[in-house]
C-alpha cells in the first residue's frame, strides 16, 4: 500500500515543509532575507516556534507515510498536519501584520505560502486515504 497516491502527496508536504524553508524567505527587510531557520537565534519565544511547526510538520507527513496499515491512524495525523499547519499560517499572518521596521521598507516572502502547500497536499492525501478506506469497507460488505 506504500505505492498509494497518498504516499507521493505526504512525502511532498513533507519536502515543501522541512525543504522549502531553506530556499524561500519569510520576509525581507532593506538589510537582510529572514528564512525559518534565523528565527531560532532570536530571543523572542513566538518566533522560535515557526521553525519548529515547519519541522514538526514535515516529520510527521513522513511518518504518516509509513502507517498505511492503520488508515483511520493515517487520516487522524493527517487532520493533525493540517492543525500544525493552519496554526502556523496564523502565527506567520500575525507577524507579517506586526513586522517591526515597517518604517523601513520590508517585503512578506514566499516562504510565507508554504504551509498552504502543505495544507493543500494533506487534504488531497486524507481524501485518497478516505477513498481506501471506504473501498475496503465495500469490499468487506461483499464477504
Amino acid at each position: 500500500m506504500i505505492q498509494r497516491i497518498q504516499t507521493i502527496y505526504l512525502l511532498l508536504a513533507s519536502a515543501i515543509s522541512g525543504g522549502l524553508i531553506f530556499v524561500f524567505n519569510l520576509w525581507s527587510t532593506l538589510n537582510k532575507d529572514v528564512f525559518a531557520l534565523d528565527l531560532i537565534s532570536n530571543k523572542e519565544i513566538t518566533l522560535k516556534i515557526i521553525p519548529v511547526s515547519f519541522f514538526a510538520s514535515a516529520i510527521i507527513s513522513f511518518v504518516a507515510i509509513f502507517l498505511y496499515n492503520n488508515r483511520k491512524l493515517q487520516f487522524v495525523i493527517g487532520r493533525i498536519i493540517i492543525l500544525i499547519n493552519l496554526f502556523l499560517l496564523g502565527l506567520l499572518i500575525y507577524l507579517s501584520l506586526t513586522l517591526s521596521g515597517e518604517t523601513i521598507v520590508s517585503e512578506k516572502g514566499i516562504g510565507m505560502f508554504i504551509p498552504i502547500l502543505a495544507i493543500l497536499l494533506v487534504v488531497l492525501a486524507n481524501k485518497a486515504i478516505k477513498k481506501d478506506e471506504d473501498l475496503v469497507k465495500s469490499v468487506d460488505r461483499l464477504r
